[in-house]
């Protein structure tokens, strides 16, 4: 891995890998790390018990890989989450 990371934004690319609704493509966007040193970074922060789990659950999982997702709209938000305009939240 090329880029310097802080541990903070170790720890927030562990947080957004454990979670199922964020794309690898997010953490990309966000943070400048690919596929492969996301799974580099969660194999070195996690325990190997954890690290398999994770690992097993996220494999071809739809929702971790953006090629995969067949209704995409915009940029890697959850269907779920309510739209923001101008500093307000807008009712469903």
């Amino acid at each position: 891995m090329e880029k310097k990371l802080s541990q903070e934004d170790i720890d927030r690319i562990v947080e957004m890998g454990w979670e199922d609704r964020t794309p690898f493509d997010a953490i990309t966007f966000q943070f400048g790390v690919s596929e492969q040193e996301t799974i580099e970074i969660m194999r070195a922060e996690m325990k190997p018990s954890s690290f398999r789990m994770w690992r097993k659950r996220v494999q071809g999982r739809k929702t971790k890989h953006q090629a995969l997702r067949s209704n995409v709209k915009g940029r890697f938000k959850c269907d779920r989450q309510r739209t923001i305009s101008n500093n307000r939240v807008s009712k469903r």
